[in-house]
């Protein structure tokens, strides 16, 4: 073949032609191959019923603070993209059971509040307004269920709580929200296990949302808005290690200076798995080890990381994050942390 002056064989052109042809068909299968799995997974979860409190009448009499929920890690972010944590939506997560949601918050291009990963360039989820009145939706059909709400704010150094006063506003959500009694009342210490009511008193005051910000909470601007960290610590995060051999104080690092206020605060433990890929500053999750790494038991499941937690702070999580829950046994081994058959 003769293209400007040069000569090119034909067998060169026709390798070059197959190769790019054989690439393409192996993007298509390997998408065909997830949006199968995907289909066949979301087919088969379970909607909850409603019943007693989160689905147990067992769970009516127990403190929010002595429950363990799996929790979904960057919620918003669904589909078969290689950055994206969940294969089904936030109803479809709520409908299968999820009681407690986690999502990324930063200002969009437009100087809204949106779910986008790590920045709005990589991913826009939508507006968080949308994203809450998904929420606020849900609960206004499901009378009998708590759901909980942790927000991060990626960009605390611009945004405050008083900014997401607004979108929790828009959104219908608020009369939901529940709010702790201040500390200054007599027996109210924010930061008791035993402060916290229980379940069936907040399905009966009709407080059945509680939302938490990791950085930015102003609770003169958004009462409803608690700091995670005043309630909460967890393991570290973003780990690559399939093993999960640990469950230390990650965040913040210098509450195990103080034990006491360690013990009088509820943990997450992150259990999600992470490649050594990144795209964009995003790391990639593990989706084809999903289901080995949400499995009841064997090395590195989160069975093993509960049982470990439990063993090193004798007692269980209040949340456990991961991703593709619908992947693995998430809920046998929350029910079988909550003493629940």
């Amino acid at each position: 073949m003769h293209i400007q002056g040069r000569d090119i064989p034909i067998g060169r052109t026709i390798n070059y032609f197959t190769l790019g042809i054989v690439v393409i068909f192996l993007v298509v299968h390997s998408l065909l191959e997830i949006i199968g799995q995907v289909n066949r997974l979301t087919i088969h979860i379970k909607t909850q019923p409603q019943a007693g409190c989160n689905g147990y009448k067992e769970l009516c009499d127990r403190k929010y603070s002595n429950i363990t929920h799996v929790a979904t890690h960057d919620s918003a972010f669904v589909g078969i993209m290689p950055t994206e944590n969940q294969n089904v939506d936030i109803t479809a997560q709520l409908d299968a059971g999820i009681r407690f949601l986690q999502a990324q918050t930063h200002r969009n291009v437009f100087g809204k509040l949106s779910l986008c990963h790590t920045s709005c360039l990589i991913e826009d989820a939508g507006l968080l307004e949308d994203y809450l009145a998904v929420i606020k939706e849900w609960l206004d059909k499901h009378l009998r269920e708590v759901v909980t709400v942790l927000l991060t704010n990626g960009d605390f150094r611009e945004v405050n709580g008083a900014d997401f006063e607004k979108p929790f506003r828009k959104s219908g959500i608020v009369p939901y929200a529940y709010v702790p009694p201040p500390p200054q009342q007599a027996g109210a210490k924010r930061e008791s296990l035993d402060s916290w009511p229980t379940l069936g008193e907040m399905i009966a005051n009709g407080t059945r949302l509680v939302a938490f910000l990791d950085k930015g909470a102003d609770r003169q601007k958004a009462p409803y808005l608690l700091n995670e960290f005043s309630y909460f610590w967890e393991t570290p995060y973003d780990t690559t290690d399939p093993s999960f051999a640990q469950c230390v104080v990650d965040r913040p690092k210098e509450l195990v200076k103080f034990p006491e206020t360690m013990a009088a605060r509820m943990y997450i433990m992150n259990h999600f798995l992470d490649t050594n890929i990144k795209i964009g500053g995003v790391m990639v999750p593990d989706r084809r080890d999903a289901a080995r790494t949400n499995a009841a038991t064997g090395e590195g499941s989160i069975g093993a990381q509960a049982e470990l937690c439990m063993r090193m702070h004798g007692r269980a999580p209040a949340a456990i994050l991961v991703d593709y829950f619908d992947k693995g046994e998430v809920f046998k081994v929350q029910n079988a942390l909550n003493g629940l058959g």
